[in-house]
């Protein structure tokens, strides 16, 4: 893996020459990033809560709250960066990640169509970029995505990150792994009408299968309502269900 964690890497600290200052989660699909790309000079605000089905095993509900933008001026490469603020106990990474509650996050792509007629969009980036020890998940990926007619959009990618984060019940590495989701505007209803699911593979903290149905009450806000099945309860924790509120600027 040396040789893309050293392309993400340079991917990484581009994005970051670009911004003046480092301003949530990645642009996303219910839980895993998209290749989708806050536009430049815009700003989005996310509020996520995930609330257990079950308080059995201990884990706890977690929140999210985080600042995004888009800082390239070009229509065919695109970037984002981001700040969250993230606490609940995070189950499986330990108590101290509450006292380390801030993650970056950078986000490097093209569109769809950009590079040639029918290409595939692409994103890399670095996801739960950590401030301590506890927290550094800092997990680099990869994605591409293409929008079928009827079907909707595609994407596939994989992942890698902290070997001494990202562990399985039994204190084994489980760093790595694929990245899969669909999802589709329903047209034919409504164009503020999303549905999603996404895929996150790996008995870590992070894995699990994804389910979500957004609505657009207006072009700036929206409000997705989401369910979380964790590969691992001895990791991930018992499932939990999602509310994320969006709020775009200007």
């Amino acid at each position: 893996m040396k040789k893309p964690m050293k392309f993400f890497s340079l991917a990484f600290m581009l994005i970051v020459a670009t911004a003046g200052a480092v301003m949530a989660a990645p642009t996303a699909q219910t839980f895993i990033p998209s290749t989708d790309i806050q536009g430049y000079a815009t700003g989005r605000l996310s509020v996520y809560n995930f609330t257990r089905t079950s308080n059995q095993g201990g884990n706890p509900n977690y929140y999210d709250v985080g600042l995004s933008a888009g800082v390239l001026p070009w229509e065919k490469v695109q970037a984002e960066v981001g700040i969250d603020y993230f606490e609940g106990g995070q189950g499986g990474l330990g108590v101290d990640a509450d006292k380390h509650p801030i993650y970056f996050n950078a986000k490097l792509g093209t569109p769809e169509d950009a590079l040639f007629k029918y290409s595939p969009a692409l994103a890399v980036g670095i996801w739960n970029l950590g401030t301590a020890n506890s927290t550094k998940q800092n997990i680099v990926y990869g994605l591409a995505a293409r929008t079928l007619p009827v079907i909707g959009r595609i994407s596939a990618g994989g992942y890698h990150g902290s070997e001494t984060v990202l562990k399985d019940e039994n204190g084994h590495s489980a760093n790595d792994g694929l990245l899969v989701s669909w999802d589709r505007t329903i047209t034919e209803l409504t164009d503020k009408l999303w549905l999603g699911v996404d895929y996150m593979s790996g008995k870590n903290f992070n894995g699990s299968l994804n389910f979500g149905a957004s609505w657009a009450f207006t072009k700036n806000i929206s409000f997705l309502l989401g369910y979380d099945i964790y590969n691992d309860a001895n990791t991930g924790g018992k499932n939990t269900v999602t509310t994320q509120v969006f709020i775009n600027f200007p």
